[in-house]
């Protein structure tokens, strides 16, 4: 979680497992959710930093990611952070990844 001032504005959360035989699963950022009336104020950004830190502190080189695609998704955010759609789609939901 994520906290301003007292209050919880964001909830991230994130997987590490370099042996896992999925490779998007060694590395991948499982959920991010921020208050709606939070977004748009650099809190997603901070975020996501934050889990590519631990990524390479993990010597991992990739991290992923993945949406429902849609109106209003979140694709236009993971991309202005470096994420590239890899053409992958799992569970009905676009995968992407980021080198680190």
């Amino acid at each position: 979680m994520i906290c301003d001032g007292g209050q919880v504005v964001e909830f991230v959360m994130a997987g590490f497992d370099p042996a896992h035989e999925v490779e998007p699963y060694r590395s991948y950022l499982w959920r991010l959710n921020i208050s709606a009336d939070r977004q748009g104020q650099g809190y997603g950004t901070f975020a996501v930093a934050a889990v590519c830190a631990e990524a390479r502190s993990r010597g991992q080189r990739r991290l992923w990611v993945s949406w429902q695609p849609g109106d209003g998704g979140p694709e236009p955010f993971y991309v202005r952070l470096g994420f590239r759609v890899s053409g992958e789609v799992v569970d009905g939901e676009i995968v992407a990844e980021r080198e680190l």
